[in-house]
C-alpha cells in the first residue's frame, strides 16, 4: 500500500461575473412585468404575486456578493434568465471538456509534472452535459492522454471529495500512480433564476487536483505536497434538495415544467439537517486519527452558504471560527457545488507550514457528505 497526496491544484473562472446588484435589477425588472402581466389573476387570488428581491436579503441569506458565469446576457434578460450558451457539434469539444483543460494543465504545472504523467482522470461534478461517452473521456482526449483511463462520478455538491477518495484509493491500491480529479460545475444552467429565493445562489467554474503517491511528488520536491490522511464518506436520502432533469423526462406521461427539472431545495430543512450531520461528521472523523478540532490549522469548507459554514465549523470548534481558520470564498464565486471545497483549498493553503493539518469538507445534495484531512508534508 502507497500513500496519496494532493501535489497540485488549479481553477479555471469564466470571464463574466454577475454583482448582486445587477442580478436583482434583472430579477425586480422580470417580477415587475410578471405582476403587471397577471395583476387580475393575482387580485382574483388565482396567481401568486411575485417578490421583488434586494442585495441586502442575498448578503443575509447566503454571504455571497458576485458569481462568475459562462453566459452572462441570457441570464440577466428578462425575457430568458437563463444561460445562452452555443450549441456545439459532435465534432467540436464540449463545454465542459473545454472549461476542464486550463485548470487541469494548471494542477499538472503545479506538482511538477508532464500530461504524460498521468494514468487516469476522474471527471466529478454535480452535473453532466450529457449520458454519454463520459466527459472524463474526453477530457483525457483533449489532453492528449493515449494511455490509462477515466470516469464520471456524481454526487452533487460532495463529487470532488468522493472524487479525491476515489483517486486516493487507485493510487493506495497501486493502480495509478497519478490521477487528476476535475470538477467541471455550470451550475447556471440548472438555477431557476425567476426564484427570488434561489437565483443567487450558484456560479460557474472548474477545478482540478493532481493526486498521487506521495513517496514520487516528495522526491520530485516541485512545491507543496498534501499528505491526504484519510477520508470519511457519507450519503443520507433527502429530497430537500434535488433535481429531476433526466433522460427519461421526454418518456414520462405526463410533462413537467420547465422549472420542476430545474434545482430546488428546502433550504430551512436543509440547515437544520446538515448542519449536525456534518459537525459531528468532521469530529468523529478526527477522532479516528487522534486529532482533535484544536490540532486542525484550516477548514475548508464546501462554499454553499457562509451562515452554514460558520454554524458547522462552530459546532467542530466551540466557537465562531475566523476566516484564516475556515476561508470564505463563495462571496467571489457563489456556491459552487462540488468545486467550492477545492477553490477555498487553492486559494488558501500555500501559507500553511510544512506539519500543519487541515480538513477540506462538502455537503449537499443525497444527502452527501464527505470530509478529507490532509496535513503539509512538504
Amino acid at each position: 500500500m502507497y500513500s496519496a497526496a494532493i501535489s497540485g491544484t488549479g481553477l479555471f473562472t469564466p470571464e463574466s461575473t454577475i454583482s448582486n446588484d445587477e442580478l436583482v435589477a434583472a430579477l425586480n425588472a422580470f417580477v415587475e412585468k410578471f405582476n403587471t402581466e397577471n395583476a387580475a389573476e393575482i387580485e382574483a387570488g388565482t396567481v401568486e404575486a411575485l417578490a421583488p428581491s434586494s442585495n441586502e436579503f442575498i448578503v443575509k441569506a447566503s454571504g455571497i456578493k458576485s458569481r462568475y458565469v459562462l453566459d452572462k446576457t441570457g441570464v440577466l434578460d428578462i425575457e430568458r434568465m437563463a444561460p445562452s450558451l452555443p450549441t456545439r457539434g459532435d465534432d467540436e469539444i464540449s463545454i465542459q471538456a473545454e472549461m476542464a483543460i486550463q485548470p487541469a494543465l494548471d494542477a499538472i504545472k503545479a506538482a511538477g509534472l508532464d500530461v504524460s504523467d498521468i494514468d487516469g482522470v476522474i471527471c466529478a461534478a454535480s452535473n453532466m452535459q450529457r449520458a454519454y461517452p463520459a466527459m472524463s473521456i474526453e477530457i483525457q482526449a483533449a489532453l492528449g492522454l493515449e494511455a490509462g483511463w477515466a470516469f464520471d462520478m456524481n454526487v452533487a455538491c460532495s463529487s470532488a471529495t468522493f472524487g479525491i477518495d476515489m483517486a486516493a484509493a487507485a493510487v493506495r491500491s497501486g493502480q495509478a500512480k497519478r490521477i487528476l480529479m476535475i470538477n467541471p460545475e455550470i451550475c447556471s444552467a440548472h438555477l431557476n433564476w425567476e426564484n427570488r429565493d434561489c437565483h443567487f445562489i450558484f456560479g460557474d467554474v472548474c477545478t482540478a487536483s493532481v493526486i498521487e503517491r506521495e513517496d514520487l511528488a516528495l522526491e520530485r520536491n516541485a512545491g507543496p505536497v498534501w499528505s491526504i490522511l484519510g477520508s470519511r464518506l457519507r450519503t443520507q436520502f433527502s429530497n430537500n434538495i434535488r433535481n429531476n432533469f433526466g433522460f427519461l423526462n421526454r418518456s414520462e406521461a405526463e410533462g413537467r415544467s420547465e422549472w420542476d427539472l430545474m434545482f430546488k431545495q428546502e433550504g430551512r430543512k436543509v440547515f437544520k439537517d446538515v448542519v449536525p450531520m456534518v459537525a459531528k461528521m468532521i469530529g468523529e472523523h478526527l477522532e479516528e486519527y487522534d486529532l482533535t478540532a484544536a490540532d486542525v490549522r484550516r477548514f475548508w469548507l464546501h462554499q454553499a452558504n457562509k451562515n452554514m459554514n460558520d454554524f458547522i465549523a462552530q459546532k467542530v470548534l466551540g466557537r465562531v471560527p475566523n476566516e484564516d481558520e475556515a476561508p470564505v470564498v463563495l462571496d467571489e464565486f457563489a456556491n459552487t457545488s462540488s468545486a467550492g471545497c477545492v477553490i477555498a483549498f487553492h486559494r488558501h493553503s500555500r501559507d500553511l507550514a510544512v506539519g500543519d493539518t487541515g480538513v477540506l469538507c462538502s455537503f449537499g445534495a443525497g444527502y452527501s457528505a464527505g470530509s478529507v484531512i490532509v496535513k503539509r508534508a512538504a
